[in-house]
């Protein structure tokens, strides 16, 4: 049987339900190990990952084996479960996603970007970050159906 071989890199970016200030910077460290270690048991690599207060940005590949919907729910699901276990009883991830894709000689700049989020966020709100991505892609939006 012919191998079938893939490597899709991503860019995925979420937020907390209406944009909450819920991650808290005690649990931030051990919330990215958690995520790294949902996405390895589904055939992801994950590059980077930060979560800002009020959202997150994860850099990982797409696995063959499943689609971008389950992947993402499963990162949602899960991680949401925990931070609700770790005492945040009242923490939702939004219904929606931003998933970009990420060609591999922009790994390294994607990675510099995730890492940056504490200093980007001083200049740049959420919302208009991405606002910026979807232009970038040129993905048409409804601005009432985006924030949530």
């Amino acid at each position: 049987m012919p191998q079938s071989l893939s490597k899709v890199n991503v860019h995925i970016v979420f937020s907390t339900k209406y944009n909450r200030n819920l991650i808290k910077e005690e649990i931030r460290e051990e919330l990215h190990s958690y995520i790294v270690g949902v996405l390895s048991k589904l055939g992801s690599y994950t590059y980077e990952i930060f979560a800002n207060p009020d959202h997150i940005h994860i850099l990982s590949t797409l696995p063959r084996t499943i689609t971008t919907a389950e992947l993402i729910s499963k990162i949602k699901t899960s991680s949401s479960k925990w931070i609700k276990n770790k005492g945040i009883n009242n923490f939702y991830w939004q219904g929606g996603y931003g998933i970009f894709s990420v060609s591999a000689s922009k790994v390294d700049i994607v990675k510099r970007y995730i890492l940056n989020q504490l200093q980007h966020h001083r200049k740049k709100s959420f919302k208009g970050e991405l606002r910026r991505f979807f232009k970038e892609y040129k993905i048409e939006y409804d601005e009432r159906y985006v924030w949530e």
